[in-house]
């Protein structure tokens, strides 16, 4: 099967998935993986081919996050144990005060997703938003909407993050990456405020389960749980799990920007992949654990880590099955074949082409690489040829690629599953801000397009 036929059958998929986990209440393993075997079947893809799409679309979800998931809810797990997760929610406070975690949250995560990918960045500051939420008494979902939004604006606009480069360097603005910096920090207002003025809407709309707790639960004051740590640690005891990852990815983003070669270059991209990145921090925060003097129940936060991320990593998996059959089908080739219909719209080409990519096949960096691959030879007859020209239209296949996250993707998964939420209450959150955002960014850029 191919061209308008496979799309309606995506479509008929995506609602028949949806419509099992939400209202069939079938769990979304088992409904994202029975809906990916059907739709692969239905596309067309040999039979015989099949069993090694799902290995491959199931083993290479593991194989890009898995570890990292596990990795990052360890430490935030031992952040937890010690006390370390309270003490950066009083950092924080601190600097922003009481009345406004929902937009450190946002803040932190925008800083944090330049040199980290979302999935990671978000595991990464989870602890923090938990430790907050208590500490405020503030909507749990509005942190999590925040954080998310933060995260995922930095990660399809700005540099170093893969998707972005490799667009610049496709779309020859390789040159330019400073330009293109400064185009995506610019491009990241109007996404920024939507995201956060829909965060602080929906908190009020819908309450997590860590919000809801059950009948029996004794919920304590921020200051009851801060009294059973006794002493907390030192602030850099308590950040350096954290900030030690992203600092040791950063500077292996600088040095693949900055072209270094050698031992030493490396050695930099050795210790910034992300799994080698956070098992750096996962030491610092066994160091935490012991010199907290709670070394003995170190198999027991270890053995609850996996307790809690095993279903995680298995719904993530199979989301990365279903981007799989999609890209093995013929779908993403027929949209590149009539990419010719959408050139006319200009701007908002690049946008709509890279946000029906990001929708069919789940992942932010594919649909930005591919789109980069379709428009490059395009842009003499759309009119972008300068170079901030060129740093807008990356910054438009940025904005597609945020548009719109859900089942297929991990990052939904991630976030609806950390953020103790449910899938149906992840379409309402993180699938609508991810189309407010994406929509909001777009019209941004339609603006400065207009200047430019």
């Amino acid at each position: 099967m191919t061209g308008i036929p496979l799309i309606i059958a995506f479509v008929i998929a995506i609602v028949a998935m949806i419509f099992l986990i939400s209202k069939l209440k079938v769990h979304p393993f088992l409904a994202i993986m029975a809906v990916s075997l059907v739709l692969a079947i239905v596309a067309g893809i040999p039979l015989k081919d099949i069993p090694g799409v799902i290995g491959s679309g199931f083993s290479g979800t593991f194989s890009s996050i898995g570890i990292v998931i596990i990795l990052g809810a360890f430490i935030g797990a031992v952040l937890e144990k010690t006390g370390a997760a309270l003490k950066l929610a009083d950092m924080v406070i601190k600097l922003v005060g009481e009345k406004n975690p929902e937009l450190a949250m946002e803040l932190m995560g925008w800083v944090v997703s330049i040199p980290v990918f979302c999935d990671s960045g978000f595991v990464i500051l989870n602890p923090i938003r938990k430790a907050l939420v208590k500490r405020t008494g503030k909507s749990s979902v509005a942190a999590t909407v925040c954080l998310s939004c933060g995260l995922y604006i930095a990660h399809v606009f700005i540099p170093p993050t893969p998707g972005p480069i490799a667009a610049a360097n496709t779309l020859g603005a390789g040159e330019y990456l400073l330009l293109v910096i400064g185009m995506g920090v610019l491009c990241s207002i109007f996404p920024l405020i939507a995201g956060f003025l829909y965060a602080k809407f929906i908190g009020k709309k819908i309450k997590s389960a860590d919000e809801l707790g059950g009948k029996d639960e004794v919920v304590k004051t921020y200051e009851e749980l801060k009294a059973e740590f006794g002493e907390l640690p030192s602030g850099w005891n308590a950040i350096a799990p954290l900030i030690v990852p992203i600092i040791l990815m950063a500077l292996s983003s600088v040095s693949s920007m900055a072209g270094w070669q050698g031992w030493f270059a490396d050695f930099l991209t050795f210790l910034g992949t992300p799994i080698i990145a956070l098992a750096v921090g996962a030491i610092f925060a066994i160091c935490q654990l012991f010199g907290a003097k709670k070394g003995g129940d170190f198999y027991n936060v270890t053995n609850d880590t996996l307790k809690v991320v095993g279903p995680i990593l298995f719904v993530t998996a199979a989301g990365g099955v279903l981007g799989k059959v999609i890209s093995s089908s013929n779908m993403v080739e027929f949209i590149k074949s009539n990419a010719g219909v959408l050139q006319t719209l200009g701007i908002f080409f690049p946008f709509l082409l890279s946000a029906i990519l990001k929708s069919a096949q789940g992942s932010s960096t594919v649909a930005i690489t591919t789109t980069a691959g379709i428009v490059a030879p395009l842009l003499g007859v759309l009119g972008y040829t300068t170079p901030a020209e060129i740093a807008l239209v990356v910054m438009a296949i940025g904005a597609g690629a945020m548009t719109v996250s859900h089942a297929n993707d991990s990052y939904f998964w991630v976030v609806t599953n950390f953020g103790d939420m449910t899938p149906e209450q992840g379409y309402k959150t993180q699938t609508l801000m991810t189309l407010i955002i994406g929509i909001a960014a777009m019209v941004e850029i339609f603006l400065l397009s207009l200047v430019f």
